[in-house]
């Protein structure tokens, strides 16, 4: 388990919880009273520590690499999931997966971001970073269940769009303004999930949907805090500064209207209990679900498209508006 500063207290704790226990198994010795008090410790430990996590925390615990990655919550919360490969333009992009899937017996298209849970799958898995083939082989699945009337259920966790030079020259930007095109009118209902990071174009290049739900540890912005700090102070080291000002929280994007439900993690984060996020995640997709199923197709794309595009309001101040306010 990767080692957070301010997580070291618990992980001690936890371990020495884990040591009582294999004694307590192995040398017949009761340390069941012991063991019952430090879990109370630590969970009162990992609620008043994770409760008060700064912006720049919450992206440290976001990139944990044991948090759970979209495969772990495709086979926790889906049935019967058949992953399908390939844009049939150029080849499959092991970034990105998807396919069909049964949530409570019914047919839905998942599909999602897939970082590696090693090196060696990490290297594989590009890091989670898409490339065009990858925006291609989504938009693919979507329109497969827009077809067939199976709605979509998109996980979003990556660090943004793969930057390579072979990315450009396949079409990269053309295969995210695509995506947003004809995801914001696909006739079938979709929800967005963003679990780990939701960094930039590569976010929402699979991230156009009725419903956007957020884990409450996730992050989501157009720029990482070290890109933010690198242009804004010209110092990659000034990350935990650009956090605090780039609104990438959850609970600053509900503020915001970015995103429509904040899912409430394990005490410590995800990535301490699988099933239980996971239950969550399922109870919160079903309900959202069921919201949409009854409306009318027109009106759900409608709402859609309105939707993401009334975000980023600003005031428009011309100098006949300014100074007619002065003249007043």
């Amino acid at each position: 388990m990767d080692r957070l500063d301010f997580d070291k207290s618990i992980i001690e704790l936890e371990k020495k919880i884990e040591e009582l226990k294999k004694m307590t198994e192995s040398k017949a010795i009761d340390f069941s009273d012991e063991i019952k008090k430090l879990e109370i410790k630590a969970e009162k430990m990992r609620k008043e520590i994770y409760e008060k996590l700064t912006p720049w925390q919450r992206q440290q615990v976001a990139r944990h690499m044991q948090r759970p990655r979209t495969l772990d919550y495709i086979s926790r919360i889906f049935e019967d999931f058949t992953p399908l490969s390939g844009d049939r333009l150029f080849k499959d992009d092991p970034a990105i997966v998807g396919g069909p899937a049964i949530f409570e017996g019914h047919t839905v298209m998942v599909l999602g971001t897939q970082k590696g849970k090693d090196t060696k799958d990490s290297i594989h898995r590009n890091f989670g970073m898409p490339n065009p083939e990858g925006y291609r082989k989504a938009l693919r699945l979507v329109n497969m269940a827009a077809k067939f009337g199976w709605p979509v259920i998109s996980f979003v966790d990556t660090a943004g769009a793969y930057p390579g030079l072979g990315a450009e020259e396949r079409g990269q930007a053309e295969a995210i303004a695509k995506n947003l095109r004809d995801w914001s009118t696909a006739e079938t209902q979709i929800i967005i999930v963003v679990h780990g990071e939701g960094g930039s174009g590569g976010a929402i290049g699979i991230g156009v949907g009725d419903k956007v739900l957020m884990l409450e540890n996730a992050v989501y912005s157009v720029i990482s805090p070290e890109g933010c700090a690198a242009i804004l102070w010209k110092d990659s080291s000034k990350a935990s500064n650009a956090a605090d000002v780039i609104k990438m929280t959850a609970h600053d994007l509900l503020e915001l209207g970015v995103i429509d439900e904040i899912v409430k993690e394990p005490s410590g984060g995800a990535h301490r209990n699988y099933d239980k996020i996971a239950a969550e995640l399922k109870s919160s997709l079903s309900r959202n679900l069921a919201e949409l199923r009854p409306l009318e197709m027109h009106d759900l794309v409608e709402r859609r498209y309105n939707k993401f595009r009334n975000m980023g309001k600003f005031l428009e101040i011309t100098a006949e508006s300014a100074g007619a306010g002065k003249a007043g």
